[in-house]
């Protein structure tokens, strides 16, 4: 389905749909301005007296524990990214559907990898109608050119969380890929042969979701302790022979950069946040697990290292480098929401200091509170930042839709954040008049980093003051814009898009922040 009536503009001052999907929804109103009112969704009420009393929940095999949950038609089914590119999940259930003649399912992922190309068939002979999750590589490409019978919908992390308990979005079936798992249902990803380390993006789907099955690899006897999440939420138990390849984990962008200029840019921002006086006794941080923001940690273990601070907590994706942090006592604990290489499988199953969190805990916005904005810094990447410190992380300046929103639109809360980026890519500046697609609000963005020197955001009054008498490169957006379009030979050239809507991109709080166009 492609939308290219019914559209108004937001207020930031972008068209977008009335309707996506067949579902009301409400356009951007400002960054805290909406305010949400009625009661959170529930699960169906069950009794002890419909599952087994000696607590076996064994299904005989993922396409009998399906047809039990009643998989039909229309459904809502959801499944998770812990194994990133090495899931082998997804693709087992969406084949037991179209065996089954199921046909326009809506797929929930709290993720969409280049591992997850295969159910591109899928989409293609409507046993999948559309994805409502971060789009990744070929699946996004896919989507982009306006392949896709429904709408997509990008959501944050945290606003994945707020849909299911607003009731926004109804999970029919969640399938949870548990690394180990006992008969009863209690699941962890800390232990096993594919141990993938948190579960974090599963607990909204284990709460919510009409049924849950857990498909694990390695079941274990009664208890699976401790576990990640508790049985008592779980319908259905189903060994399979790998649920997933926990060395993909590490997939991607999980590797430090090699490159100078990245090194550079990562260095220029530990300089800020050291010189800046954010980097204080009991301060707190959360780098994400890119090239760039990998090297940042590094810088930022030295400085503490070297002026002896201490961080209270750091907020994860954990890596080596923040298991390297808290084994070396330069923070009191890590508070994982993902894992993302080995280091922090190995130190979430045994170090108490190392807690999983899910996106409630961290960044949901429709709750009392939230880890994310007591963050005193997060350094984030982005494709395109404007001179209004406006940022896209979606999509290319081409643009196709080849990366998810993550935890980025959910970080923004904290009390800085750095937005680290290079002026250009492939002779393309970054740096422009308006961004392609708008993910972030500027007034939530305080700095970018590029190798080409700081900006400040202006309403930043206090960082700029800060900052003014230390030898950083302070410059304003508009002279690194100016520098990367004489080095690269001019402006970037708008993409070709079509009118037609392809997808939205939603702000926490569920409004429609921006609409994603036709390649």
């Amino acid at each position: 389905m492609i939308v290219s009536a019914n559209l108004a503009r937001n207020a930031a001052g972008r068209l977008v749909p009335s309707v996506v999907n067949g579902r009301p929804v409400t356009g951007f109103q400002g960054v805290s301005v909406d305010r949400p009112d009625g009661r959170m969704h529930g699960a169906p009420i069950r009794s002890c007296s419909m599952y087994p009393s000696d607590g076996n929940k064994v299904a005989e095999s993922l396409k009998s524990a399906l047809v039990r949950a009643g998989l039909r038609d229309g459904m809502v089914i959801s499944t998770h990214h812990h194994f990133r590119n090495g899931d082998l999940v997804a693709e087992q259930v969406f084949e037991i559907a179209a065996e089954l003649g199921v046909r326009n399912l809506v797929w929930f992922p709290s993720a969409v990898f280049p591992c997850h190309a295969k159910l591109i068939r899928h989409l293609e002979s409507g046993v999948i109608h559309h994805i409502e999750g971060s789009l990744n590589g070929p699946v996004g490409d896919f989507a982009s050119r306006g392949n896709m019978p429904g709408l997509a919908v990008l959501r944050s992390h945290g606003s994945r969380y707020r849909a299911v308990q607003d009731g926004e979005i109804k999970i029919d079936i969640a399938v949870v890929a548990a690394p180990e798992c006992d008969p009863f249902g209690n699941m962890t990803g800390a232990r096993g042969p594919s141990a993938c380390g948190v579960l974090g993006f599963a607990v909204a789907d284990t709460q919510y979701a009409d049924h849950v099955i857990a498909v694990t690899d390695n079941l274990v006897p009664f208890p699976c302790a401790p576990w990640q999440i508790a049985g008592n939420l779980v319908d259905q138990v189903v060994l399979l022979n790998q649920i997933g390849d926990p060395s993909q984990i590490i997939s991607g962008t999980t590797q430090i950069t090699r490159s100078p200029e990245r090194l550079l840019i990562a260095d220029l921002a530990a300089q800020f946040v050291e010189k800046s006086g954010i980097m204080r006794e009991g301060w707190s941080f959360q780098a994400g697990a890119g090239g760039t923001s990998l090297a940042f940690t590094i810088y930022m273990r030295d400085r503490m290292r070297a002026n002896g601070v201490r961080a209270s907590f750091i907020r994860g994706g954990s890596t080596r480098y923040l298991v390297e942090i808290l084994e070396e006592g330069l923070t009191g604990c890590i508070l994982d929401g993902q894992t993302f290489d080995q280091d922090g499988v190995r130190s979430v199953a045994v170090n108490p200091k190392h807690i999983m969190t899910s996106p409630f805990t961290s960044y949901n916005y429709h709750s009392k509170g939230n880890i994310a904005s007591m963050l005193d810094c997060a350094l984030l990447g982005a494709t395109e930042v404007d001179l209004n410190f406006n940022a896209n992380v979606v999509s290319h300046s081409d643009g196709r839709m080849l990366h998810g929103i993550g935890g980025w639109q959910d970080a923004l809360f904290g009390k800085c954040t750095i937005l680290a980026v290079p002026s250009f890519r492939n002779r393309v500046p970054i740096i422009r008049d308006q961004v392609t697609t708008l993910c972030g609000p500027g007034e939530l963005v305080d700095v970018v980093v590029t190798e080409r020197g700081i900006a400040i955001n202006p309403k930043r009054q206090d960082l700029i003051d800060a900052a003014r008498n230390t030898d950083l490169p302070i410059k304003s957006l508009e002279e690194i814009k100016a520098i990367a379009e004489t080095l690269c030979g001019g402006p970037p050239q708008s993409p070709s898009l079509s009118e037609d809507i392809v997808g939205v991109v939603t702000w926490v709080d569920g409004t429609i922040l921006d609409s994603l166009h036709k390649v």
